[in-house]
């Protein structure tokens, strides 16, 4: 089971709030507070809804195996399921994992540093990487 990452819950929030308030500071020269403030509420809103619809997308369990990667979200729904086509991995704290279904759809599975332990994370990344170079 992993567990929900502070990096990406915080990132995701920053890129928000700057993005609101950067609709907010483009604006409000031209239209005036009371529109760009409508306007930057609209963006927070959406982004906010997009937020809500990525973490319930979001892998809660993975299995690894020599025929591939499966994940499940927190519903226990499979999200992903297929062999493992590529990777990339950024300075230890995040790893990202591209997992091509026998129907040929492709799915990207962020993981972050934090979701795992860090022996489990490091295995993780050996073996997507090990998977994906066979893959090629």
């Amino acid at each position: 089971m992993l567990r929900r990452s502070a990096l990406l819950h915080g990132s995701t929030a920053a890129f928000i709030a700057i993005a609101a308030a950067a609709v907010f500071t483009t604006l409000m020269p031209r239209a005036g507070w009371p529109h760009a403030a409508v306007a930057a509420l609209a963006m927070l809103a959406m982004l906010c809804l997009a937020w809500v619809h990525d973490v319930r997308r979001r892998p809660a369990s993975l299995k690894i195996g020599p025929d591939g990667l499966r994940a499940w979200n927190r519903a226990g729904k499979p999200i992903a399921e297929g062999r493992v086509a590529g990777f990339g991995q950024w300075s230890g704290w995040l790893l990202s994992v591209a997992v091509v279904s026998d129907n040929g759809r492709s799915r990207t599975l962020l993981v972050t540093a934090d979701m795992l332990c860090s022996d489990h994370f490091r295995e993780l990344s050996v073996q997507a990487r090990r998977a994906a170079h066979g893959a090629m």
